[in-house]
């Protein structure tokens, strides 16, 4: 069995009891740098044969993974902090696993975005993690332009030497909008910043920060200002059956199709 452990993001004591089961019965411990891991293994006593798995070998380590597993080894794999493959390395051991066919499961734990996200107070019922923003400026903000009418809170990781660079193209993309830069989560110097992205974040920049940005304002259709008869004919005039051209102003008014049919049934009686 191969299992991806979660391990903490900073205080050691968050560190799961399965896990540390999970990781004292391994035969070997994949590490995204085994001199990080070497110091968690320590703190709790544990003395296992390391592989490293980074972004630069991950492939070469998924094979020797597999060839491990397949020999009924017991395999460990975890970052150097927080969850794999969440922003970290894992997802082509994960691949390589199932096109194996080989079982593999999850020993969850922390996870930084989820803290940050908790810790903001920022809406949670609806968000998107989007993790380091990498390539290009041109890149970045090609991306960044895609979510600029998402209306719910938006995730972010950022180095300490980025995190100016990111706010700025935050900015660019999303406005003046309110966010919450988080950082050292669950460290004795833990802090939840606000400020404007417009603004900037003040002050000198350490540790690796989580970026939370609020979403977008909801727009009001320019459609629902017409009237309910003009609403339907404006679809219709694009060449839509009635039928549809109901169900689509419906859908723009927030209201059932029944609430808007008497506005398509015209009184052509004979009046006196």
């Amino acid at each position: 069995m191969v299992s991806f452990v979660a391990t903490p993001i900073g205080n050691l004591g968050d560190i799961s009891l399965r896990a540390l089961e999970t990781l004292r019965a391994a035969d070997v411990i994949f590490c995204e740098d085994t001199r990080h891991s070497l110091k968690l293994l320590n703190h709790f006593e544990i003395r296992k044969p390391l592989v490293a798995c980074h972004k630069f070998n991950e492939r070469a380590a998924a094979e020797k993974l597999v060839s491990l597993a397949s020999e009924g080894k017991e395999v460990a794999v975890v970052t150097d902090a927080g969850t794999p493959v969440i922003s970290d390395p894992g997802n082509v051991l994960v691949q390589a696993l199932r096109e194996a066919g080989i079982a593999y499961t999850l020993v969850p734990g922390a996870c930084a975005f989820v803290a940050a996200l908790v810790l903001s107070g920022f809406p949670a019922d609806k968000f998107a993690f989007l993790g380091f923003l990498r390539r290009k400026n041109s890149e970045k903000r090609e991306f960044l332009k895609g979510y600029a009418l998402f209306d719910g809170t938006l995730a972010f990781y950022s180095a300490p030497q980025d995190v100016d660079d990111d706010i700025a193209l935050l900015a660019e993309a999303f406005g003046a909008r309110e966010a919450c830069a988080v950082r050292e989560i669950t460290k004795v110097h833990e802090s939840v910043q606000y400020f404007n992205l417009s603004q900037g974040l003040a002050g000198e920049k350490r540790g690796e920060y989580v970026l939370l940005v609020r979403g977008a304002e909801k727009r009001e259709n320019p459609l629902n200002s017409l009237s309910e008869e003009e609403h339907i004919a404006h679809y219709m005039a694009q060449g839509m059956s009635k039928k549809d051209a109901l169900k689509a102003a419906a859908k723009d008014r927030g209201v059932s199709k029944s609430e808007l049919y008497k506005f398509t049934v015209r009184d052509d009686s004979p009046r006196n």
